[in-house]
């Protein structure tokens, strides 16, 4: 069983190439941690523009619900590689 097709996301800004690192340690001695880019879509929408949850889902073309995973799961990694000194990746679907 494979489970859901996944849903097509509108995803308005290009977020390939971003990635940040804490200062003063070489990139390559860092643990990594990737944002998926509909994560980093959601951080924009929500946390930047400052749209509600329901505002955000309609422009990623997704549900409330998923929207709300996505949010939840993209802080928690922010989070993560801020307070644990990890790299901060942004990866594109190929």
């Amino acid at each position: 069983m494979s489970g859901r097709k996944k849903i097509e996301r509108n995803i308005e800004a290009d977020h390939s190439g971003v990635c940040f690192k804490p200062c003063g340690i070489r990139r390559k001695e860092l643990k990594k941690v990737y944002l998926l880019e509909d994560e980093m879509e959601a951080l924009r929408l929500a946390d930047f523009e400052g749209l509600y949850q329901q505002e955000c889902a309609d422009k990623m073309g997704i549900s409330r619900t998923t929207f709300s995973r996505l949010i939840e799961s993209a802080r928690k990694k922010t989070a993560d590689a801020l307070l644990h000194t990890k790299a901060l990746n942004i990866k594109i679907k190929e």
